[in-house]
C-alpha cells in the first residue's frame, strides 16, 4: 500500500501550474511599479499611478515588449488588473476619514454630492451622444465622476463587466487626469482663483487622488489641504454608487431569469471588496491607527493599484485605439470640460 506522502493531492498540480502562469506577469508588473515610483521620485509632478499606466501602454506597443505583455506575461497582468485592483480599492478606504469629510460642513457636502451626480449623469449622456456602448459609457461616467481607474475597477466588478472592456475607460480617465495636471494650474491666475478655491476646484474635478495631489500642490499647502478633503469626499461616494449599481444589476438578472424561466446565480448586492473599503473607512475614522500604519497602508495601496494599472495599460494597443477610440476621446474631452466647469462653480461656493 503506498504511503500517504506518495498520494497525489487533488488540484495541487493544477494550482502550481496556475501560479506559474501568473509569475511572469506579476514580476513584470512589480518591476513597472518600481519604475513608476522612480520616475515620480525624479519628477514629483508626475503621479506614480499615471506613470504605471503610461509604462503599461509603452510595454504593449514597443517592439519586443508587446510580444511579452501579450504572451507569457498576459495571464499575470490580467490577474493584476482585476484582483490587485480590488485589493487597492479596499486599502483606498484608509485614506478617507469621515470626520475630515464632515468638517467641510453640510452645504459643501451637498454641493460635492451634486457635482458627482451631475458629472455622472452628464458624462454618461455625452458618451451615449457620441455613440459609445452603454457599458463603456457607464465605466467612463463612473471613473470621471468619482475616483478614476479605481472606480472603474469597482463598477466593472459589481456589474460583471469583462476585464477587456475596462481598458479604454481607464486609458481615457488617465489621459484626461494627466491633462488636468498641466492645464488647471495655468488657468488659476487668469481666472483670479485664490489658493483655497483652486484647491477645491482641483478636488471637485480631477479624477484620480494622485492627480489631485500633483495638481493642487502647485498652489501651495492650503490648496492641497482642501483639495484632498474634497477629493476624498468624492471617493467616499464610491461605496453607495457601486452598491446602487449592484442592486440594479441584481434586480435585472432576477427579472431576466424569471422571464426565461431559469434560476441564474444572483450577483452580490455589494461585493466583498466594497465592504472591505467601507470597513477601512470606518477603521480610519476611529483614529486608532498610528500614522506609521496609515503610511504602510498607503504604500501598499499604491503598489497594488500601480500593478493593476500597469496591467490594464499593457492591454492598450495604440493602433486599435486610434481606429476605434476617436469618438471616445472626443466624448472624454467633452466630459472633462463639463466636470471642470461644474467643479469650478462648486469651488467658488465651497471656498470662495
Amino acid at each position: 500500500m503506498p504511503s500517504s506522502r506518495s498520494l497525489p493531492v487533488p488540484g495541487h498540480g493544477s494550482f502550481r501550474a496556475h501560479v506559474a502562469r501568473l509569475v511572469p506577469g506579476l514580476l513584470t508588473a512589480a518591476a513597472a511599479v518600481a519604475g513608476a515610483f522612480l520616475v515620480h521620485g525624479l519628477l514629483p509632478a508626475l503621479p506614480a499611478m499615471t506613470m504605471a499606466v503610461v509604462l503599461g501602454v509603452l510595454a504593449a506597443n514597443l517592439p519586443g515588449a508587446g510580444s511579452w505583455t501579450g504572451g507569457r506575461a498576459r495571464a499575470g497582468l490580467d490577474f493584476a488588473g482585476k484582483h490587485l485592483m480590488r485589493g487597492g480599492i479596499v486599502l483606498l478606504g484608509l485614506k478617507v476619514s469621515v470626520m475630515d469629510v464632515l468638517n467641510l460642513g453640510w452645504p459643501a457636502l451637498v454641493l460635492i454630492v451634486g457635482v458627482v451626480a451631475a458629472s455622472f449623469g452628464g458624462t454618461y449622456a455625452i458618451s451615449r451622444l457620441f455613440r459609445l456602448p452603454p457599458v463603456t459609457s457607464l465605466l467612463v461616467a463612473t471613473g470621471f465622476s468619482i475616483c478614476g481607474a479605481s472606480a472603474i475597477g469597482a463598477m466593472a466588478a459589481v456589474r460583471r463587466i469583462r476585464h477587456a472592456e475596462t481598458v479604454l475607460p481607464v486609458a481615457l480617465v488617465t489621459l484626461c487626469g494627466t491633462l488636468a495636471i498641466g492645464v488647471l494650474p495655468l488657468l488659476a491666475h487668469p481666472l483670479g482663483l485664490t489658493a483655497t478655491v483652486f484647491g477645491a476646484w482641483t478636488g471637485a474635478s480631477v479624477h484620480d487622488v494622485g492627480q489631485v495631489v500633483a495638481t493642487a500642490q502647485t498652489a501651495g499647502t492650503a490648496a492641497l489641504a482642501i483639495a484632498v478633503v474634497v477629493k476624498l469626499t468624492r471617493v467616499l461616494l464610491l461605496a453607495p454608487v457601486v452598491a446602487a449599481a449592484g442592486a440594479h444589476h441584481r434586480n435585472g438578472a432576477r427579472a431576466l431569469g424569471a422571464a426565461n424561466g431559469t434560476a441564474s446565480k444572483m450577483p452580490p448586492v455589494v461585493p466583498l471588496f466594497v465592504l472591505g473599503f467601507v470597513a477601512m473607512v470606518a477603521l480610519r475614522s476611529t483614529g486608532w491607527l498610528a500614522p506609521a500604519w496609515l503610511d504602510t497602508g498607503a504604500t501598499l495601496q499604491d503598489v497594488l493599484l500601480g500593478a493593476a494599472l500597469f496591467g490594464l495599460g499593457s492591454a492598450v494597443r495604440i493602433r486599435t485605439l486610434l481606429h476605434t477610440g476617436g469618438q471616445a476621446l472626443l466624448a472624454a474631452l467633452a466630459s472633462w470640460l463639463l466636470i471642470a466647469v461644474l467643479g469650478l462653480a462648486a469651488a467658488f461656493l465651497i471656498a470662495g
